[in-house]
């Protein structure tokens, strides 16, 4: 099966700048939609942003479009989430997902996307 591995959470002040990465196994990465969701506790799973399989086209939930943006690199497995002028309201975990069917645009619900990474914390200070 698939497997998802995210990196590059940590704790960081408001206004700074974090990477977020997920690498995948399998040679099928460049076949799949990628995105990345975050959820906060007691909180519902929202979605952040998604990228297409040929990366030609992304989409961002508001609150992040500007600062946020997503990346794939196809020869390394690895999709990216570059985060700057993070804020407080950015505190959650965040989960890296794919998405098998590249028929369709990525999706920004949560039960769309077919394998899930263990998540990354991300902790942003007043």
């Amino acid at each position: 099966q698939v497997q998802l591995v995210e990196s590059g959470g940590g704790l960081v002040q408001a206004g700074d700048s974090l990477r977020l990465s997920c690498t995948a196994s399998g040679r099928t990465f460049s076949s799949y939609h990628m995105g990345w969701f975050r959820q906060a506790p007691g909180k519902e799973r929202e979605f952040v942003a998604a990228i297409a399989w040929n990366g030609f086209t992304t989409f961002y939930t508001d609150s992040v479009k500007g600062r946020f943006t997503i990346s794939r690199d196809n020869a390394k497995n690895t999709v990216y989430l570059q985060m700057i002028s993070l804020k407080p309201e950015d505190t959650a975990v965040y989960y890296c997902a794919a998405r098998a069917d590249r028929t369709v645009v990525p999706g920004r619900r949560a039960y769309h996307y077919d394998y899930w990474g263990q998540g990354t914390q991300v902790t942003v200070s007043s």
